[in-house]
């Protein structure tokens, strides 16, 4: 066998530098090709229709294709600044937020606490006893509701009657009917809520409650000096999720139980949004009144997310 030819050095680096590719691809793209459907998915169904909305909010007109929109520049901010309803929707929507954070938050943890030690299968069958409201379509519980809350036959006032208590109109009354879908919407959102915060609970190191029990720390004191302390971020993100769609969650059984009666005591600003635009088809005051929604949520928003960050930091 004969040995291979060897070129000089300088021949052989000639030859490699020929063969290698004349253009090379960035590092870059790779990356972004596989952030290009995120991207486009957010685009498509996101920031191209939030983009939409705020042009349709200088425009009055009805969704008919056969009407072209009109443009009214502020006029729809004005029109609708000057309403008295939309105060009175501001003013339930900020009703809901504060009402169901106690069964949003405080609620869930309490049950959290309580429930930490639960392992194997009476843990399992908690958690889905508890979670089981969450799985269920809202239409569904809304109309289970009604039946159960009717003035004339339904249960809850059967029971009430048994304890002497007279009938009572929880969705018919204008005192009584926010507070009730208030109730409503938080039973169904505890499990959620409560399953959050036990799932915080697992991550806690136990080393640190076992020192604490060690150095002869009560239950109550290990609640309140470590767990609620670490699983603060979890709070805060529930508080901050809270505010920004408790209101939202809220919108099937308004529009289920009440339509945002009686004389809009149930009324809040996502029922106006949707009232104005498909009630009443004026797209102008509903799109207009969606950006005024999203620029102060938009602001919680970034104060909420400050705020867990900070709050993460120190956590750990």
């Amino acid at each position: 066998m004969t040995d291979a030819v060897r070129l000089p050095a300088p021949f052989a680096r000639a030859t490699a530098e020929a063969a290698a590719p004349v253009y090379r691809v960035p590092a870059w793209v790779a990356p972004a090709l596989f952030l290009l459907p995120a991207f486009a998915t957010l685009g498509l169904w996101i920031y191209w229709p939030l983009i939409e909305a705020l042009r349709l909010s200088f425009y009055e007109w009805n969704l008919l294709p056969t009407a072209a929109p009109v443009y009214v520049g502020l006029d729809n901010y004005r029109n609708l600044l000057a309403l008295a309803e939309l105060r009175t929707a501001a003013w339930n929507t900020v009703v809901y937020t504060l009402g169901l954070l106690p069964l949003t938050v405080a609620l869930p943890l309490l049950i959290a606490l309580m429930t930490r030690e639960a392992v194997g299968r009476a843990g399992a069958v908690y958690r889905a006893i508890i979670f089981v409201p969450m799985i269920i379509a809202p239409v569904v519980v809304a109309v289970v509701w009604r039946w159960l809350l009717n003035p004339d036959h339904g249960i809850v006032n059967k029971l009430l009657g048994g304890l002497g208590v007279p009938s009572l109109r929880f969705l018919q009354d204008p005192d009584t009917a926010i507070w009730t879908i208030i109730f409503i919407t938080g039973w169904k959102l505890v499990g959620f809520s409560t399953l959050l915060f036990a799932a915080a609970m697992t991550n806690i190191d136990q080393s640190l409650v076992e020192a604490a029990r060690i150095d002869g720390a009560s239950e109550s004191q290990i609640a309140r000096r470590i767990v609620v302390p670490l699983v603060a971020p979890t709070g805060i993100f529930l508080t901050v999720l809270t505010v920004l769609h408790g209101a939202q969650w809220s919108f099937v059984y308004i529009n289920v139980l009440t339509q945002g009666g009686p004389r809009h005591a149930t009324t809040n600003l996502y029922y106006l949004l949707w009232e104005y635009g498909f009630g009443t088809f004026a797209i102008g005051w509903s799109t207009a009144a969606g950006m005024l929604l999203f620029a102060a949520f938009a602001v919680f928003a970034a104060i909420g997310l400050w705020a867990m960050r900070r709050t993460d930091r120190h956590a750990h």
